[in-house]
């Protein structure tokens, strides 16, 4: 059971609008899918938030380490990249590399051992899970109709984000938030995050706490990334006083990063992402010091269809997980799938139980997104 192919597999051709101020082409590589694969011939996937460039130069670093080693001890081998790397990593695009290894190396052995990843990460605690659909602020009108939108597609909770909200004046930030709760009425939930991890983020405490004053006299769940994401002294005061649970966390990366943040309290809700931050290896660490601190997970998840697999099985694992992101409409997750996920008629996710992740890729279509791959391969 030993590594012998690495295969990445960059995302191009129907990129999401993540929110940015400089806009976004559909050809823009965001997104990067890692496929492992041992000399018994199993295959497992992984999943990156970052190009496949930055990748494919983390993993010409890290490869030396990993070829050749056991395909059936992801915690292990993961670690011992982080370890063996910090000199040129330590967070950032090697750690996100790592991540994708590390899930697709939870993939395999889950495969190894005829069991959901789940299982492995230590049981079942749920078999279905509330998904948010995950959209952009629009103006009034268009943000309408695509609030009904994803009503139609069965969504019962939804996170808007991002442009234009926070970026005009308080009056059209009450009006995009009074709008979209008269669009869904009191049946359905609606998170609300600001970006504030987008580039030169204007503002702080006292905005923020304003916010989450108007918003919760429209009912607002969460409110997330109010402030820039190193500001862990603001979040520890405007989680203090906020009306609102305050959500946060989804650029760190490795665990040790999240300890002061889970240790100050400085959040209600912390946001891992597992395609960054260490794969599920770290976000269940992390997962287990946040609710000693009783502060609720819920994985960020604007990714592929791997991520949010790897969300599903995290969170079936997790005692208090409530929520999983659920970028839509997104092709690197609808369609990249061999068998699409179904939302019931609860507005509910089943989590796959089939073998490691749960889930296969459909070759013909991840060709026609990743044309261009890179692999590595044991001499």
């Amino acid at each position: 059971m030993a590594i012998v192919e690495l295969e990445i597999c960059p995302l191009t051709g129907a990129t999401v609008d993540g929110g940015w101020p400089q806009g976004h082409e559909p050809q823009e590589n965001l997104h990067t899918l890692l496929i492992l694969r041992d000399d018994d011939g199993r295959e497992g996937y992984g999943s990156c938030f970052t190009s496949g460039s930055l990748v494919a130069g983390a993993v010409g670093l890290l490869w030396p380490m990993l070829r050749g080693e056991s395909s059936v001890e992801p915690e292990r081998v993961s670690e011992t990249l982080r370890q063996s790397s910090f000199w040129q990593g330590r967070g950032g695009a090697v750690e996100h590399a790592i991540s994708g290894i590390d899930l697709a190396l939870w993939d395999l052995m889950g495969k190894a051992c005829g069991q959901p990843v789940s299982r492995l990460l230590g049981g079942d605690y749920r078999r279905s899970i509330k998904p948010y659909g995950s959209i952009l602020f629009d103006e009034p009108e268009p943000l309408r109709r695509t609030l009904s939108s994803v009503i139609d597609r069965g969504f019962r909770a939804i996170k808007l984000g991002w442009r234009p909200f926070g970026r005009r004046d308080r009056a059209f930030d009450e009006l995009i938030v009074r709008t979209a709760r008269q669009e869904v009425g009191d049946g359905v939930e609606l998170m609300v995050d600001a970006g504030g991890s987008e580039q030169f983020w204007p503002h702080g405490t006292n905005w923020a706490r304003n916010t989450a004053e108007m918003l919760a006299d429209h009912g607002i769940t969460w409110f997330e990334e109010p402030l820039p994401p190193d500001d862990l002294e603001g979040y520890v005061e405007l989680t203090r006083v906020s009306p609102v649970p305050i959500a946060g966390g989804e650029v760190l990366t490795r665990r040790q990063s999240f300890r002061p943040w889970i240790e100050r309290r400085a959040v209600d809700i912390l946001q891992p992402d597992c395609t960054k931050n260490g794969g599920l290896t770290e976000s269940r660490r992390i997962a287990w010091l946040a609710s000693e601190h009783n502060i609720q997970v819920v994985p960020h998840g604007w990714n592929t269809a791997v991520g949010l697999a790897a969300d599903l099985q995290f969170s079936a694992s997790i005692p208090v997980a409530r929520y999983v992101e659920y970028l839509t409409p997104c092709a690197y997750i609808e369609e990249i799938a061999a068998r699409p996920f179904r939302l019931d008629d609860r507005g509910f996710l089943e989590i796959p139980s089939g073998p490691g992740l749960g889930i296969e890729l459909d070759a013909d279509t991840l060709k026609r997104f990743s044309p261009d791959r890179t692999v590595f391969r044991s001499q």
